[in-house]
Order: structure tokens, then C-alpha cells, then sequence
């Protein structure tokens, strides 16, 4: 079942215009990027690992360059050389950076992803000279394909001065706004090789008992987005046996093919895209890529479309699924930092919680452990100390779940909050929280 698809043109930054499209060789496009030059580069399973290994080799070529990532999920070789010459700048710090945060050549540049696509373009805040990305070969249609990664680069694909992109025989083509005309793309470069996949995380006892919680306030046609992570995965093994259930998120991953078999996923309820599930990345395995390549049911969407208010509140009864890595007693969030060291960043989770409480019928859901550190540590606490990150404010604050239950906090008063959050932490530490 699907409805009329959404043009999303109007969500998009305007094109820069033709270019050339030529097929090259890799030394000439690496020749085509200067010493000094701040480059944008795919994220996720979209990461170009073939761009980046060339460029590994021929590294002589440059003094300086500023490789300005989103989110990455595996080790990736320009890592290994930091100021010589690859400087980084990061949505979202993660530990495969390490090496290069531990050389100094890490900075993290905060931003919630509906203000991404403004950042790099020509008047933004931090333009770039380059993008990096990786396409499918093109399809009968003659288009290429963005795949897995389309979110936080397309815009960028639109408007900076030159677009370099990996054809790559092992990226599904997805339809959506990642197909590419051959003259929206400067120099094409065969390099074959395996995508970066993200492997299923591994749910256990206390991650099931959360999801059961979630399951439980999930109601029939809901509108779901869904965050990455054990809870995550888990929550949507749960929602198998519910009915008519849509997907309009920033990602999605392995866990979607159930839902779909399973008969939960149908999109017949949603108000906008029937039938369609919207994302921006496809963050899983080579079964996800396999599943995805040329199927109808995925669309991928800009994030304009993905994350914005105005798209959000319009969903029948959107419902966000996220996490965190500690709630304070007045609900306010941290989901990017422990100890005052950044470990992520905001991404979607801000605009997500946004979104859900401007729609009607719309919740937004934080599901996490009650503990850390193997339950040494409580993660309702107090207050957000001082030193860590507010992801999400006190007042966009909706559900928050763990294995003992859910607390609902919006439109609650502190005491109130208060209390149900100690409701819902571990018992070894609701006396300290008292």
C-alpha cells in the first residue's frame, strides 16, 4: 500500500548546477583536492573506504587537510595519521577517533542534524571545498545511488564546489533524494570493496525488560523513529506482534526486515508517504543493503524532511525511541557525555524530542538501563553535573524508561518528576536519589 510520495524538493538546498561528471582515475581526483582545503566525507556505511586508503598513499600530496566527519563506525585508515596531514572535525566523537584525539587533531563541532545541511554550504558557518561520498553504480534509469548514506550529505552534495564520488559495485541503490544525476557529481572513481557494516548489538536480560516497557506504550499505527543501540534493537524485535506501524527516522537498521515480516510494519496509518519507510542512512549489515537495494518500501528522505518540526508534528502519532547515558531528577538529558568527555554527539536526538511533543498523540521515549558500569553506577542521577552535555532539555523531556517501568514526566512538576524518575531507578540507589 502506498500513498503519493512527498516531493522533496522544497527540503532541499538548491543545486549549484551542471557539472562535469567525468570518470577518472584516483590520483586525479586526489589532484583535484589542495593542501589547506576542508573536505566533507561519507559517514556511517556510506564511509568511503577506498577514497580514504588512496589517500592514505598518496598523503605527500597535501600539508594540511580538514576531513570533517558525522557519524563513523569503524576504524578508518586517515585516522592513523594525524596532523601528517589529515586533521578532524566531528558531529559525533566516537572511539574510533582516538588515536587522532589523543594527537590533538580532533575537534568536535556541535550541531543537532536539522542545522547540519546550513553548516557546509557556501554561507555557512563551516563551508567546505570538498565532498567525499560513495554510489551505487547507476541503475537502468542511468542514476546513481547514495545507498546506505544520504542524510547529512546530500545537501552538501548539492552546493560545495566539488563533489567526488566512489562507485562502488557493493552499494545498494536506494531510491529517494540519493539518486544522482551524472552531472550532479564533478569526478566518478571505481573502487569495489565491502561496505563498513554495523553489526546487530546484542540485547540481554536488563536491555529485553526495558524493551517490554517500551512495547507496552506503543500504541497500534504509530509512527516510529528509532535510534541505534541494544535497547533500540531490542524494542523493535518487541513490536513484531503490534499492527500497522510506519517509520519516518533518521536511520534504520537490521531490525526493520522483521517488523516488515512480521506484518507490524505496513505504513498504512501514517498521515504523509503510506506504505513507505522514510530514512536518511541505513546503518546495519550487508543483509540490510541486500533487503534495500531497489526495494520500493525505503525511501530516503533530506534532513529537512527526516528530522524537521514542521514535517514531525504532521505524522500520525509520531513516537521517537531513543537513548541516553543519564537523566537528572528534573529530567533533564545527557546523552553525549561521561565524566565531561564527549562520547557522541546531540545528532537527531533534540529534534526527534521536539517533533514528537509538537504532534498530536506524539510521544518521545528515552529507554535505557537503569545502571552503568556494570551496576556500580546509578544513570538516573541528581543533576547533570556542571562538566557534561545537555542533549535534550528539561522541558522536551517526555518517557523515560528502564526495566523498572516508565516514568512519565511532561507537563509533571519537579517533586513530581522527581519522585516518578526514583520510581524507575535501580533500588540500590533510590535512597541516594532521595
Amino acid at each position: 500500500m502506498t500513498s503519493e510520495l512527498t516531493d522533496f524538493a522544497p527540503y532541499l538546498t538548491p543545486s549549484l548546477g551542471a557539472r562535469p561528471g567525468r570518470r577518472v582515475e584516483v590520483g586525479e581526483a586526489l589532484a583535484a583536492i589542495k593542501s589547506g582545503q576542508r573536505l566533507l566525507v561519507g559517514q556511517a556505511c556510506g564511509a568511503p573506504l577506498g577514497l580514504f586508503e588512496a589517500m592514505v598513499a598518496e598523503r605527500e600530496r597535501w600539508d594540511e587537510l580538514e576531513l570533517l566527519f558525522g557519524i563513523q563506525l569503524a576504524h578508518l585508515p586517515v585516522v592513523d595519521y594525524p596532523n601528517d596531514p589529515f586533521r578532524f572535525t566531528t558531529l559525533q566523537p566516537n572511539p574510533f577517533l582516538k588515536p587522532a584525539s589523543e594527537a590533538g587533531a580532533v575537534t568536535p563541532l556541535t550541531a543537532r542534524i536539522t542545522d547540519v545541511p546550513r553548516l557546509f554550504t557556501p554561507n555557512g558557518s563551516q563551508p567546505v571545498d570538498a565532498v567525499l561520498i560513495q554510489v551505487s553504480p547507476p541503475g537502468p534509469e542511468g542514476l546513481f545511488s547514495m545507498g546506505t548514506s544520504v542524510g547529512v550529505m546530500i545537501d552538501a552534495v548539492r552546493s560545495a564546489p566539488l563533489v567526488i564520488a566512489q562507485v562502488n559495485e557493493s552499494m545498494p541503490y536506494t531510491f529517494g533524494v540519493g539518486e544522482l544525476r551524472r552531472d550532479e557529481i564533478d569526478l566518478l572513481v571505481e573502487i569495489d570493496g565491502p561496505l563498513v557494516e554495523l553489526v546487530r548489538a546484542t540485547a540481554g536480560p536488563v536491555e529485553e525488560q526495558v524493551a517490554d516497557h517500551v512495547a507496552g506504550i506503543v500504541p497500534d499505527g504509530a509512527t516510529l523513529q528509532f535510534g541505534i543501540g541494544a535497547v533500540p534493537e531490542a524494542i523493535s524485535a518487541r513490536l513484531s506482534e503490534q499492527r500497522n506501524l510506519g517509520v519516518h527516522s533518521g536511520m534504520i537498521s537490521d531490525g526493520i526486515i522483521e517488523m516488515v515480516e512480521a506484518g507490524a510494519l505496513s505504513g498504512a496509518a501514517k498521515s504523509m508517504d503510506k506504505g513507505v519507510i522514510i530514512t536518511g542512512e541505513l546503518m546495519g549489515t550487508r543483509r540490510l543493503f541486500d533487503w534495500a537495494h531497489r526495494n520500493p518500501l525505503v525511501r530516503t528522505a533530506p534532513p529537512a524532511y527526516t528530522h524537521g518540526g514542521s514535517v514531525l508534528e504532521r505524522c500520525h502519532r509520531f513516537t521517537a525511541i531513543n537513548s541516553a547515558i543519564e537523566v537528572g531528577l528534573d529530567g533533564s538529558v545527557n546523552g553525549e557525555s561521561i565524566g565531561g568527555r564527549l562520547v557522541s554527539g546531540p545528532g537527531g536526538q533534540p529534534d526527534f524530542a521536539e517533533g514528537a511533543l509538537r504532534c498530536p498523540g506524539g510521544m518521545s521515549v528515552l529507554a535505557l538501563p537503569s545502571t552503568a558500569a556494570k551496576g556500580k553506577v546509578s544513570r538516573i542521577v541528581r543533576r547533570i553535573s556542571g562538566e557534561a552535555a545537555i542533549t535534550v532539555p528539561r522541558h522536551q523531556v517526555d518517557r523515560i524508561v528502564t526495566e523498572y517501568g516508565v516514568a512519565s514526566l511532561y507537563g509533571q512538576t519537579l517533586p513530581q518528576r522527581a519522585e516518578a524518575l526514583r520510581a524507575v531507578a535501580h533500588p540500590n540507589f533510590r535512597e541516594d536519589l532521595a
